[in-house]
């Protein structure tokens, strides 16, 4: 169990990841039809601004993740809280196709530096090797960010408008978000490493033989895996409608997708932090492909089946972008690392809408064998990684 120190700032920081998540990544599926309308462009316009947000946030990982490597997560959370304030801002007040993209770009640079990565670099810096915990919590309280976003922002949307409604969300990162980050506690002062000392007997060493080839199929599986979930989350509900389910059914089948998500994240919360995350991981890479066989083999029947199976896998690979990271590597230098680690896969996010969406106009529901396949070579390449040595407390609560 999270230990009861980090309670706190578990409950602060995911918190505040929920607030980060709905007010951004889970807006435009709310507010791009009435945005579009009112700027005079086409819906597909304010989700090309999206993507380019999504393109910024890449490019503005790794900086962010050694700002804090060297700075804590403290300020920089609190510096992305009034980020995420103008950036809405600026989206509320947006006049045309110019202001649009220029202000999803801004919000880009907040997402960088203040969602999920962000918020593990943070964990991991405070906590080191006894991060595991804490990173699911805050993917435990997170996990409800569209739950949370997705009403939230359709009622404001009803009462004042989609610019209204950003304002809003503006406003509660000033006096919600920012507070919350602020609680943070200071993160304690780097300490030089000397690679040529000796390592005491409850070291914990986490060198790896082949640290290049152990980046690069990391780099792959996050990539891989987020393209899945990105593309899953954009098309499942044609996809579903494809293989022969209703819109009833496809709709009832997605909204399972949640809950088997947090259902992971508990279940990596109890019985799979007693085991390596690599494996955990290796687990969670196969939700997806089996998925996948079952619904080409019983569709629609097997929907539901698939739905569980994704959203369970999804969310505890969430935790393992965290977790993997910190096993194989140690937390030294973590957050740059996990800037460049993940780089690869904010760029197949913002392309997954498209790219699958051709694939599914192209081959209907044989576009399953594009993701499943993905799914698979995510497993090999973890297949491929080894496990390290690292202390048991690695595998205890945080």
């Amino acid at each position: 169990m999270v230990g009861a120190s980090h309670v706190g700032t578990v409950a602060a920081l995911g918190t505040a990841q929920t607030l980060a998540w709905a007010s951004t990544y889970y807006l435009p599926a709310m507010l791009a039809a009435p945005m579009a309308r009112d700027l005079g462009v086409g819906t597909p316009s304010v989700f090309a601004a999206f993507s380019v947000a999504l393109g910024v946030s890449a490019l503005v990982g790794p900086w962010a993740g050694r700002a804090i490597d060297r700075h804590g997560g403290r300020p920089v959370l609190m510096g992305t809280s009034l980020l995420f304030a103008l950036g809405l801002i600026a989206l509320g007040a947006s006049q045309g196709v110019w202001s649009l993209f220029a202000a999803w770009a801004l919000i880009g640079l907040a997402m960088g530096s203040g969602l999920y990565e962000a918020a593990f670099s943070a964990l991991v810096r405070l906590y080191g090797h006894g991060s595991r915990n804490a990173i699911t919590g805050i993917t435990l309280v997170a996990g409800f960010a569209s739950t949370v976003g997705w009403p939230l922002s359709t009622l404001l949307e009803t009462q004042v408008g989609w610019r209204g409604a950003c304002f809003a969300w503006a406003g509660l990162h000033l006096v919600l978000g920012l507070p919350l980050n602020a609680l943070l506690p200071r993160a304690p002062a780097v300490v030089p490493q000397h690679p040529a000392r000796p390592i005491a007997n409850d070291a914990e060493p986490t060198s790896i033989a082949r640290p290049r080839t152990t980046t690069a199929l990391l780099a792959f599986v996050f990539a891989a895996t987020w393209f899945i979930s990105t593309a899953m989350a954009a098309h499942l509900p044609v996809l579903l409608q494809a293989n022969g389910a209703s819109l009833a059914v496809a709709v009832g089948v997605g909204a399972l997708i949640g809950p088997a998500q947090v259902a992971g994240r508990l279940l990596e919360f109890g019985f799979l932090r007693h085991v390596h995350p690599l494996l955990s991981a290796r687990l969670a890479a196969l939700g997806h492909p089996v998925g996948v066989a079952a619904l080409l083999i019983a569709a629609p029947v097997a929907a539901p089946l698939f739905a569980v199976l994704h959203g369970a896998g999804n969310g505890i690979l969430t935790i393992a972008k965290g977790t993997l990271p910190l096993v194989l590597f140690g937390p030294q230098g973590y957050g740059q690392r996990q800037g460049w680690l993940m780089l690869p896969a904010r760029v197949a996010q913002a392309l997954a809408p498209f790219l699958f969406g051709l694939a599914l106009v192209q081959w209907g529901s044989g576009a399953l064998w594009l993701s499943a396949g993905l799914g698979v070579a995510a497993l090999v390449a973890l297949m491929a990684l080894r496990e390290t040595s690292v202390r048991r407390s690695t595998h205890r609560a945080a």
